[in-house]
């Protein structure tokens, strides 16, 4: 018994060390990405703080409090609706799509800022880890929110 303990230590050891490296790495290349879009890099480690900033780098930081508000609104109004459904339910999810949207555009945005196009985007969006540490670790350059040097 002592020794299936040990090996199931060891395996949550191994485990946990993978997840505190890898997180140190993404750390490492978001500090990056706002460091080269000319931020203070420590923004990137406060959470909702580094979501906003991010929102900044690539479009607009009002557009991170309308994302917010139609999350919220998008709770608030599914849980109102409760097991019935009805039209509450209805707007609950009209909202939550409008704030899904509103963070796919945002992660275009981010794309576009660097200079990349919509295959950068999709890379983003369906693998986020290896495409951050394209951008943060690679030659990628801030171009400004629109995507032109002319912004620098």
């Amino acid at each position: 018994m002592e020794a299936l303990l040990q090996i199931i230590l060891a395996g949550l050891t191994v485990y946990l060390s993978i997840i505190i490296g890898w997180y140190i790495i993404m750390a490492v290349a978001n500090w990056r990405i706002f460091t080269k879009a000319g931020e203070a890099g420590w923004k990137s480690l406060i959470p909702f703080l580094n979501s906003y900033v991010l929102f900044k780098i690539s479009w607009k930081g009002r557009m991170f409090w309308v994302m917010v508000l139609t999350l919220v609104l998008g709770s608030v109004l599914t849980s109102m609706a409760g097991e019935e459904g009805g039209i509450l339910a209805i707007l609950g999810a009209v909202f939550s799509l409008v704030s899904s949207v509103i963070g796919i555009i945002n992660v275009h945005k981010l794309s576009k800022a660097f200079g990349h196009g919509i295959g950068f985007t999709l890379g983003l969006l369906f693998l986020s880890p290896i495409f951050t540490l394209i951008l943060g670790l690679g030659k990628s350059q801030y171009r400004g929110p629109d995507g032109s040097l002319d912004l620098l």
